[in-house]
C-alpha cells in the first residue's frame, strides 16, 4: 500500500536535475543560507519580544546588558517560565516519546535526516527558555531550525546521503554565520561539527550558505548581531606563549562546565522532584542571581558587546563572570533548552580580562591589553565547549580584521582543544550524547556501520543437525563438498555449536561421542542486532572464518550463519563507497 509522504516532494524531473547536477546543489545551498538567515532574524525577533513583554524592555535592548531588572519580575518570570516548560515537556512526552535529533547525531548516525517538527519544536522550546531569562544560548535553535528546514528540503528532493548531509551542514554555516556576522566562522562551523570533516565535494555549497546567511541576517540592521570590539593593543611575541597559558586555563574552565552541568542534573533527578518543578528552581536560582547582576540572564548576546566593559571595575567583571557560569550550568541543569555558545563566548571574555589583570599583577610593567585577552579568551573557552578550533579562530579574525591577534588566538584555541580532548574527550554536544548512551565523539558518518547490522549480512538458509548425532550418520547425510558447515542444536531446537563437514571425513577422528565432541564455536556466536564492526571483532576474537547467528529472545535457535569473508567484502564495499561519496565521485 503506497502512503502519502510526511514531507514535501519536488516533480521528478526536477528531482533528477538536482541529483544530477553539483552547480543544482549550490542552488538548493543558495535557497537553505536565505532561510538559515531568516531563521536566526525570526527567533532573534521572537526573543526580543519576549523580552519587551516580560521584563518590560524597550525594543532594541538586550536584556543581559541591562544594569537593573524589577526584582519581581526576575525572580517570577524565569521560575514560573520553567514551570511551564516543564509542563509542555511533560504533555510533548506523551505525543512525542522519541528524543529530538540535532544536527551533529542526524550527521553521525542518521545520514542527515531529521525531523521538521521536531526541529520546530526544540526552536520553540529554546526562543522560551531564552525569553523567559534562563542563562541558555540562542546557537541551538538557530542551528537546530535552520538545519531541520534544510534536511526537509534535501528529503523532498531525495538527495543522497553525503548531499543530505552537506544540506544540514549548509542550515547550520548559515545560521551561524547570521548569528555571529562570520561567514567564514559559518562555514566552519559546518565543516568542523557538523559535517565532521572539509572536503571538496561541500567547499562551495556550504560557503555559498554561509555568505547568503550572513547577507539575509544582516539586512535587517535593527538587529544588533554579531561581537563589536573596542580598540586593541598590540600584539607582540610575547602574547603568543601568554595566550597559550590562558588557552591551558580555558581548557580546565570548559571542562568544569560540562561536567558541572551533568552534576547538575544528576543531584536534581535524585531530588525526585516532580520533573516540571526541576526547571521551575533552576529559573528562580537564575532570578535570584540576576537580583545581583542582570547580566546573567538570557543568552548573553547583548552582553557579549563587550567594548565598554573594561571599565568596569574588576570586583564587578569577577563577579559577573562566577555567576554567569553558575547560571549557565544551572538552566541547562534544571532542563532548559538550548546551548553554550553564548555563553562560553562572554564567560570566555570576561575570563580573559580577569587573566591579563592578574598577569599584570604578578609581572608590572607588561601592561596586557584587555580586549586583547578578552578576544583570545572568548576563542580558547568556546573551542573547549563548543569545539571548532578554526571556527573559533575565524570568529576572532572576522570581528577584529586583526591577523596578529588571530595568531595568537589560534595558538590558544589550538591548546585548548588539545587539553580537553586529551582530559576529557567531548565538546558539550557530544558530551550530552555520551551521558544517553552514544558513543559517537564527531559528526563523521557513522551510521552507515550501524545500518549495516549482521541480520542484512547473514544467509538464512541454515542447515541444522541434532548435536547427538552419530558421526557415519553425519558422513552419509553430509559427504564432502556438500557443505562447508552445519549448525548443530538440541532436542529443544537450541543453538549447541557448529560442526565442519571436513572436520567429520578427517580419517583419524574418533567421535565415540557421536556429533557433539566435534563441534566448534559453541559459546561463540552472532546476535543479529551487531553492526559489522562488532561481528568482525568476535571474528577476529574467535579466530572463526565462519559463526552462527542466534536470536536474542531468549530461545537461542539458529537463524542465519555469516562468514567472515563476505563481512569483510560488504565493509571494504561500503566504505569504499563512502570515500566515493566524500570525495564527490559519485
Amino acid at each position: 500500500m503506497v502512503t502519502k509522504s510526511r514531507y514535501l516532494e519536488a516533480p521528478r524531473r526536477l528531482r533528477a536535475f538536482v541529483r544530477a547536477y553539483e552547480t543544482s546543489l549550490v542552488v538548493l545551498a543558495a535557497l537553505i543560507g536565505a532561510i538559515g538567515g531568516a531563521v536566526v532574524v525570526a527567533m532573534s525577533a521572537a526573543v526580543e519580544g519576549l523580552h519587551v513583554l516580560f521584563f518590560d524592555l524597550e525594543m532594541g535592548d538586550r536584556l543581559s546588558s541591562q544594569f537593573h531588572i524589577e526584582p519581581l519580575r526576575a525572580l517570577l518570570v524565569p521560575s514560573l517560565g520553567g514551570l511551564l516548560l516543564g509542563v509542555a515537556f511533560l504533555l510533548l512526552a506523551r505525543v512525542r516519546p522519541a528524543r529530538e535529533i540535532d544536527p551533529i547525531e542526524a550527521n553521525a548516525l542518521h545520514g542527515g535526516r531529521m525531523s521538521f517538527r521536531g526541529s520546530v519544536i526544540v526552536a520553540l522550546q529554546t526562543i522560551w527558555s531564552s525569553g523567559v531569562g534562563a542563562s541558555v544560548g540562542l546557537e541551538a535553535g538557530y542551528t537546530q531550525l535552520a538545519s531541520g528546514l534544510a534536511a526537509s528540503l534535501g528529503r523532498g528532493f531525495h538527495l543522497r546521503r553525503a548531499d543530505q548531509r552537506i544540506m544540514v551542514g549548509c542550515g547550520a554555516a548559515a545560521a551561524i554565520a547570521g548569528a555571529f556576522g562570520a561567514p567564514l566562522a559559518g562555514a566552519f562551523y559546518a565543516f568542523e561539527l557538523v559535517i565532521g570533516g572539509y572536503t571538496p565535494a561541500s567547499l562551495t555549497p556550504v560557503g555559498i550558505a554561509a555568505v547568503a546567511g550572513y547577507f539575509v541576517a544582516h539586512a535587517f540592521t535593527v538587529l544588533s548581531l554579531g561581537i563589536n570590539i573596542g580598540p586593541l593593543g598590540d600584539v607582540l611575541g610575547r602574547d603568543l606563549a601568554i595566550a597559550a597559558l590562558l588557552g591551558i586555563l580555558a581548557a580546565l574552565f570548559g571542562i568544569a562546565i560540562m561536567r558541572g552541568v551533568a552534576l547538575c542534573e544528576r543531584l536534581l533527578a535524585k531530588t525526585r522532584l516532580w520533573p516540571p518543578l526541576r526547571p521551575a528552581l533552576g529559573g528562580l536560582v537564575v532570578g535570584l542571581l540576576a537580583l545581583v547582576t542582570p547580566q546573567v540572564m538570557s543568552s548573553g548576546h547583548g552582553a557579549v558587546h563587550f567594548a565598554g566593559f573594561v571599565a568596569i571595575p574588576l570586583s564587578v567583571v569577577v563577579t559577573i563572570f562566577a555567576l554567569k557560569a553558575i547560571a549557565s550550568v544551572i538552566s541547562l541543569g534544571s532542563g532548559f533548552r538550548g546551548g553554550l555558545f553564548f555563553a562560553t563566548l562572554f564567560l570566555g571574555a570576561l575570563g580573559g580580562h580577569l587573566f591579563a589583570a592578574g598577569f599584570d599583577v604578578i609581572w608590572p610593567g607588561l601592561h596586557l591589553s584587555p580586549n586583547v585577552y578578552a578576544i583570545i579568551g572568548m576563542s580558547a573557552l568556546s573551542a573547549s565547549v563548543i569545539g571548532g578550533p578554526l571556527t573559533m579562530s575565524f570568529i576572532a579574525l572576522e570581528s577584529t580584521g586583526n591577523l596578529w591577534l588571530t595568531t595568537a588566538v589560534l595558538v590558544a584555541v589550538m591548546i585548548s582543544t588539545q587539553i580537553t580532548r586529551e582530559l576529557f574527550g567531548y565538546s558539550f554536544a557530544t558530551w550530552r550524547l555520551h551521558l544517553r548512551g552514544e558513543t559517537i565523539r564527531s559528526a563523521a558518518d557513522v551510521g552507515w556501520i550501524r545500518d549495516l547490522t549482521v541480520r542484512s549480512l547473514m544467509r538464512q538458509d541454515v542447515t541444522t543437525v541434532n548435536a547427538n548425532m552419530p558421526i557415519e550418520e553425519f558422513r552419509k547425510k553430509f559427504p564432502l563438498g556438500s557443505k562447508n558447515q552445519v549448525v548443530a542444536i538440541d532436542g529443544s531446537g537450541r543453538y549447541v555449536g557448529l560442526a565442519l563437514v571436513a572436520d567429520a571425513h578427517a580419517p583419524d577422528i574418533e567421535a565415540p561421542g557421536g556429533l557433539v565432541g566435534l563441534l566448534h564455536y559453541r559459546d561463540v556466536v552472532l546476535h543479529p542486532g551487531m553492526n559489522i564492526q562488532e561481528a568482525i571483532a568476535v571474528f577476529d576474537a574467535a579466530e572463526a572464518e565462519s559463526l552462527a547467528v542466534v536470536d536474542t529472545d531468549g530461545e537461542h535457535r539458529p537463524i542465519g550463519i555469516l562468514t567472515e569473508a563476505h563481512a569483510m567484502r560488504r565493509y571494504a564495499e561500503e566504505s569504499e563507497q563512502r570515500r566515493r561519496e566524500v570525495l564527490g565521485e559519485v
